[in-house]
């Protein structure tokens, strides 16, 4: 239904020679960015993308659909230290992400929809109509 779409930093046939030294040291080359997990679930209705973002101002959520790649960004702004403040350590992350991801041609684009509900985005795209399931009756002729 849908394919997550993620590059390394090695790739293409010119870096072929790099991309033995980033399985030496994965750790090195993981993916430490802002880009949030994502849980991708069909369903007989269609496709969910379910995607943690806390701490994201909704206005700075934008999902676009454009031909068959849906893609999400988001930007979570830096707090700044404030006077009489002094910051020992900051661990969380800030910045701005953008996931892609590739539909099928069985999903219904426009009438796809977005809802932004505790920190948690969730994108529901339904299949359509002549791709769900259907249960056929048989006929029984006497």
């Amino acid at each position: 239904m849908l394919s997550l779409t993620r590059l390394t930093p090695f790739h293409g046939t010119a870096f072929a020679p790099f991309r033995d030294f980033e399985k030496l040291f994965p750790e090195a080359f993981a993916d430490h960015g802002l880009a949030p997990a994502a849980d991708v679930v069909e369903t007989a209705e269609g496709v969910r993308v379910k995607i943690d973002l806390p701490g994201h101002d909704p206005a700075s959520i934008q999902v676009n659909l454009e031909g068959d790649t849906l893609t999400i960004q988001s930007e979570r702004k830096a707090e700044t230290e404030q006077k009489g403040e002094t910051w020992r350590s900051t661990e969380r992350r800030f910045g701005s992400f953008a996931r892609s991801f590739v539909l099928s041609g069985t999903l219904d684009g426009s009438r796809t929809e977005a809802k932004f509900e505790n920190g948690v985005l969730t994108v529901t795209v339904p299949k359509k109509e002549e791709a769900k399931p259907r249960t056929i009756s048989v006929k029984v002729e006497k």
